[in-house]
């Protein structure tokens, strides 16, 4: 499965909720939008069944499914791809064990550096943030619009920007460049659907 252009980006918000209502809130977010979706649990029970489940879900949908962090359990799971931090690993072991056709994302956070490294190794997106306040990551270094400009300016892969993004933000991150915005709370807090037509609409204005 291809990864979209554009487009809402959901990432899975898992504490302190049942499957069940993890995979119904994920199918709500597709039904409101949500181009791709990345499972991110960073307490799993049974993360394996999960992610099946939710690549289950997603391909109905005709929506990737992708796994933070984990390029076994995206290999155990067939999902379509994985998403790489600075310490998960290098991109040429991803490719290599998921093959030529696998979406393939990169954690730049503030560096065009390490995009350009990313895409000159066959990184499928490149992934800047975080843009504003974050309780997913409130410790996480802050990025600038200026790298979203220069980024959009010299990459010929997807931008994804992510980062305590709001429908009520998200323009100025797409005028500066994004491609993709990438949202956890702002979807999931809220009432999913609902809330990612909010999202949605970012989208259709441009």
């Amino acid at each position: 499965m291809k990864f979209p252009a554009r487009g809402l980006y959901a990432i899975t918000q898992t504490d302190h909720k049942a499957p069940d209502m993890v995979i119904a809130e994920v199918e709500a977010a597709i039904r409101g939008g949500a181009a791709v979706v990345q499972y991110r649990d960073k307490n799993p029970v049974d993360a394996l069944t999960l992610a099946r489940e939710l690549v289950k879900v997603c391909h109905r949908h005709q929506v990737p499914l992708l796994v933070n962090d984990d390029l076994d359990l995206a290999i155990k799971a067939g999902a379509d791809g994985v998403h790489l931090g600075k310490d998960d690993g290098h991109i040429r072991e991803a490719r290599k064990k998921l093959g030529a056709a696998a979406i393939i994302g990169i954690s730049c956070y503030d560096s065009l550096d390490r995009a350009l490294e990313a895409q000159a190794h066959g990184a499928t997106y490149a992934a800047f943030g975080r843009f504003f306040p974050s309780g997913t990551k409130p410790l996480a270094a802050p990025a600038r619009l200026e790298t979203l400009r220069q980024a959009k300016q010299t990459l010929s892969i997807p931008i994804v920007a992510i980062g305590g993004i709001l429908p009520e933000n998200g323009a100025e991150l797409l005028a500066a460049g994004a491609d993709l915005l990438a949202v956890i709370g702002g979807i999931f807090d809220r009432e999913p659907e609902a809330s990612a037509r909010a999202y949605q609409r970012l989208f259709d204005r441009r």
